[in-house]
């Protein structure tokens, strides 16, 4: 049996790529990180249209209702352009926590685009991303779900990803917590794929155009090996998160979270040492990415607590 997306799917991903390539995304990260987060709203704007934002919205919220695997192909792409803002939290936990009536015209908001939320899920996501530049602010337990006013700012390692407390403000409603936990660290995988492969990318061209002693440094056998294995690590991380989003079970999450945290931060590695010391210079587009991963790595669970999860239901 042979699992692979189907042509629309590939379209849908192919529309993401064109709108992104064409947009300066670069530009809009160091925006964000600078506090003007117009340009990234743009971006943002562009995916409403592209229905984005909507696909984990119910229909009778004026959402498309598709399934996880349609929401993985379209945030492995956001992660391939390192897109600004709360994408996980808006576009696949948010609308699983306001999916009921009380909170029909807030879900239907993200649908359209007019709403951008962010989430505080403890204890693995206990603070809330770009509290401070979303309409709206969550915070889920197994008590319920409340709107929280922000507080303390604290320092990210990715500067375009600010972190805040929040605290809970008025009355709680239901939800389905643990299914919101679950698309937040499927998405973040997804995401985490999409930066491989751009770091990938950006490797290989690179050591096509670099000298060295007479020589592209592609054509020496220690690259080629190096890229090599992050390519391996790539295509081997994709298939279980596409698989976790057939299954959603908690295991094959967390085994997709770590698989592709692990591809990610070895394209990171291999990225930085293709590119030598200039790759993380702030002036370099590289190093944008490279502090996104390591910033999703530990975003809705950490490697070692999803590897310790799969430990536990073996």
């Amino acid at each position: 049996m042979k699992f692979a997306l189907d042509e629309q799917q590939r379209d849908f991903a192919a529309s993401i790529d064109a709108a992104l390539s064409a947009a300066d995304l670069s530009g809009a990260i160091r925006a964000w990180s600078a506090g003007d987060v117009a340009p990234g709203r743009k971006v943002w704007e562009q995916l409403a249209n592209l229905g984005v934002t909507a696909l984990a919205v119910p229909e009778r919220f004026d959402g498309l209702d598709a399934g996880p695997v349609d929401l993985v192909v379209a945030l492995e792409r956001l992660g391939r352009w390192c897109v600004p803002g709360p994408v996980t939290e808006s576009i696949a936990v948010a609308p699983v926590l306001l999916a009921c009536e009380d909170q029909a015209d807030r879900c239907a908001a993200l649908a359209s685009g007019e709403l951008i939320a962010t989430v505080a899920l403890p204890p693995h996501t206990p603070r809330a991303v770009d509290a401070d530049t979303s309409g709206l602010v969550l915070r889920a337990t197994d008590g319920g779900v409340t709107e929280c006013a922000i507080g303390e700012q604290h320092e990210s390692v990715d500067p375009s990803r600010r972190l805040f407390d929040v605290t809970p403000t008025g009355g709680s409603w239901q939800a389905d917590v643990q299914r919101a936990y679950e698309f937040g660290a499927l998405a973040t995988a997804a995401q985490l794929v999409g930066a491989a492969e751009a770091l990938l990318n950006a490797a290989v061209d690179y050591a096509k155009q670099r000298m060295q002693f007479g020589r592209v440094i592609g054509s020496y056998q220690a690259i080629k090996h190096k890229l090599a294995d992050v390519h391996i690590a790539i295509e081997l991380a994709r298939p279980l998160v596409y698989g976790a989003a057939l299954s959603l079970q908690p295991r094959d999450v967390s085994a997709a979270k770590a698989a592709a945290s692990e591809a990610a931060l070895l394209a990171a590695r291999s990225g930085l040492q293709t590119h030598g010391a200039i790759g993380f210079t702030q002036e370099h587009d590289l190093s944008l990415t490279l502090l996104r991963v390591q910033a999703l790595r530990s975003a809705w669970g950490t490697p070692e607590a999803h590897r310790r999860r799969v430990l536990e239901a073996l």
